[in-house]
């Protein structure tokens, strides 16, 4: 039996879903609850029931989005063969979620100086458990005597996390911003590729 919990669960699950798909092409500036109503086939009203503002369902869609990539990247936790193996798949990962979810980010882009704290943890969330994914490889490579033991690990891929955050194309080098131009995202990630090659070359030896 579907219990009223469960149905508001379903309904919430579909507004989320549908939200996701008006933010993913349209972005969150041109997208309206209005629309996102008329999506669903939903009256307005019943619409803010749920989510008071676009702003918390914006929040609620970037929770959802980034429990999925958490998945994801708690899935391979112990399953890397070596170092190279474990942070080409968390830059590859990151890249593709970035391209993937492009136009929904364009509220980072409009907001990047007064981004809501629920947004900076859930950023914080994702960034720590990417920490926790290459920790535990550099761990285990230690541990199998491939290199040497690391005193600080989790300082080590904190700074280079930053550092890989940092690699932008040379006709924007001096404008820092969280999110970059979609057709700058390829050459910055073969350079975010190499630099963690270099890294990785440093721990080997």
């Amino acid at each position: 039996m579907i219990t009223v919990t469960d149905q508001q669960d379903i309904k919430k699950e579909k507004i989320l879903d549908a939200a996701h798909q008006r933010f993913l092409h349209y972005g969150y500036s041109k997208t309206t609850m209005n629309e996102i109503a008329g999506d669903l086939s939903m009256s307005k009203a019943l619409l803010y029931y749920y989510f008071p503002d676009k702003s918390q369902l914006y929040v609620a869609v970037m929770q959802k989005i980034a429990t999925d990539y958490l998945k994801i990247l708690e899935g391979r936790i112990n399953t890397f063969s070596n170092l190279k193996e474990a942070f080409v798949f968390q830059i590859n990962t990151q890249h593709d979620f970035i391209v993937t979810n492009y136009n929904f980010f364009d509220f980072f882009r409009l907001n990047e100086q007064n981004l809501p704290d629920a947004i900076w943890d859930i950023v914080e969330k994702v960034h720590q458990s990417e920490i926790d994914l290459l920790v535990n490889t550099i761990n285990n490579e230690a541990a199998k005597g491939n290199i040497k033991a690391v005193e600080n690990p989790s300082e080590i891929i904190s700074l280079l996390l930053d550092a890989l955050h940092g690699v932008r194309v040379s006709s924007v080098s001096n404008k820092k911003t969280m999110f970059h131009r979609k057709e700058d995202l390829e050459e910055i990630h073969n350079k975010r590729l190499l630099l963690a090659d270099i890294f990785i070359k440093g721990l080997l030896n």
